[in-house]
């Protein structure tokens, strides 16, 4: 088969470590997506009360981001399907640094939406191309641990965000206050970002490439010298079982085509779509766009509002080492399903709580025990979707789809998650002055939705080679298909 066999536990340690260290260098990426992403986080107000802004238009400039990510996942697939992972990272981190110098500087909020669209397509070329690369140089075994990274390291990217947003607040005496320079601090929060930027390019000028990429060109003695390197016991014969894998899926996939009979696209093509839309429409980035404004709003003051954000942060990467320790144990689809169980619950929670919101000289606020109720429920919201739906997701798009369409279908998966959150991103500051208890019941509602999209159309894939679980979807696809022309053939 064409990923590296064998259970880690057989592997000589210092191939585990050099495995472990190649999967976690190629999810760097994920910290930059979550450290831009969520950086806005504490500029929010900062940035409103600059420009004058009204909510739709303070919304458009925080989701603005995210059309550029769909753009990004959608040129990232076909990009790193024709030159290969390696380069298209680094064109992700070039954009990444533009970016954060460019929002620095901006003049007006229309600028700024340009810079923060460019941070986006880097963005979205992360959260294809990491995902990507990890599955395809780790070990079926603890795959999907390793893919795991990819979100581990989207948190810390949003740990780091949110800590910095609060230290330059804490140290200008407000995030629109002057600091280095002359420059307010929400400038340097963005400007922050050129950091990991440049680490991120580095790092990237110094993995090997995809194995998989390699064979795909005709480049098998350079694929097999990455292969030895990451462990195969037998390097030559992944190569022959790659090229065979390639082959297969060539002709069975249409030379690698999207299309399918349902609505245009394949079905596994629709699953990716679909896991990546409920992971979003369940509002999660809201916690992590909006949390400063939205704490502020029912009664926090800033300080206290930056800290809860902070702590929302570290509880999200707690949780994701557990979903790490538990993915290849317990398996994809339980732990899909408890969370998204976890999710509907605390999100009803927080509907029920901001239901009982009163305004008070003009603003939201929370009375009694309410606000407390609303703060904890949201950070186990946060644990429920951290230890499931966050990293779960990532591993899943990186693990079902066939090698001849995998970029190009992560891609096109990838955009749509990016516009589901551009659409949840964009219309929370519209919807919440409407009403924030139908807000979070519509997540709610999503949530529940989730739980049955997964009972119905994600099997489990866990332990398996990378075509092993390519062939569980297109076996479960094909028993749909069976299945329609028998009902169609008994009516």
């Amino acid at each position: 088969m064409s990923d590296v066999k064998g259970d880690a536990q057989q592997l000589p340690k210092s191939v585990n470590r050099k495995v472990i260290g190649l999967a976690a260098a190629g999810a760097v990426g994920g910290f930059l997506f979550g450290f831009d992403s969520s950086v806005v986080n504490g500029a929010v107000d900062a940035i409103q009360d600059e420009f004058s802004l009204s909510a739709a238009v303070t919304g458009f400039a925080v989701a603005s981001a995210l059309l550029g990510c769909a753009i990004g996942a959608e040129l990232a697939g076909r990009l790193a399907d024709r030159f290969g992972r390696i380069p298209v990272m680094i064109i992700g981190a070039v954009l990444f640094l533009v970016s954060s110098i460019g929002a620095g500087f901006a003049f007006g909020v229309v600028d700024l939406i340009v810079w923060r669209v460019l941070g986006g397509m880097g963005i979205g070329i992360a959260s294809v191309v990491a995902p990507a690369y990890i599955a395809e140089i780790s070990p079926s075994a603890i795959r999907g641990r390793l893919a795991s990274l990819q979100q581990l390291a989207i948190v810390f990217g949003i740990f780091a965000a949110l800590l910095s947003d609060s230290l330059f607040a804490a140290a200008a005496g407000g995030a629109d206050q002057p600091f280095w320079f002359g420059l307010e601090a929400w400038r340097w929060m963005f400007l922050a970002c050129a950091v990991p930027s440049i680490v991120y390019g580095v790092i990237a000028l110094l993995l090997p490439e995809s194995p998989r990429y390699l064979v795909k060109v005709g480049r098998d003695k350079q694929a097999a010298e990455v292969l030895e390197r990451i462990g195969s016991p037998d390097p030559e014969k992944a190569v022959a079982d790659i090229t065979g894998s390639l082959h297969r899926d060539e002709v069975a996939e249409s030379q690698g085509t999207l299309r399918g009979p349902v609505l245009g696209l394949k079905g596994i093509v629709w699953i990716g779509i679909l896991l990546s839309v409920f992971q979003q429409f369940v509002g999660i980035n809201v916690i992590f766009y909006y949390s400063t404004t939205l704490w502020k709003a029912v009664g926090f003051d800033e300080s206290d509002s930056f800290t809860i954000s902070v702590f929302t942060s570290v509880t999200n990467i707690v949780v994701t080492f557990i979903a790490i320790a538990l993915v290849d144990k317990v398996g994809r689809r339980p732990l899909l399903l408890i969370g998204s169980t976890g999710m509907a619950v605390t999100l009803a929670t927080m509907a029920i709580a901001f239901a009982n919101s009163v305004t008070v000289d003009g603003e939201v606020s929370l009375p009694g025990a309410w606000g407390p109720v609303a703060l904890v429920a949201a950070n186990l919201f946060v644990v429920a979707f951290g230890f499931s739906w966050g990293p779960l997701v990532w591993v899943l798009l990186g693990e079902i789809f066939p090698n001849s369409i995998r970029g190009r279908a992560l891609g096109l998966a990838a955009a749509a998650q990016w516009i589901a959150n551009f659409l949840i991103t964009v219309s929370f500051p519209s919807m919440s002055e409407f009403s924030l208890f139908w807000t979070y019941a519509m997540y709610a509602a999503f949530a529940v939705l989730s739980f049955v999209f997964v009972l119905w159309k994600v099997p489990e894939t866990k332990g398996m080679a990378l075509e092993d679980s390519e062939a569980v979807f297109a076996a479960g696809t094909a028993r749909d298909k069976r299945r329609r022309a028998s009902q169609a053939a008994a009516g």
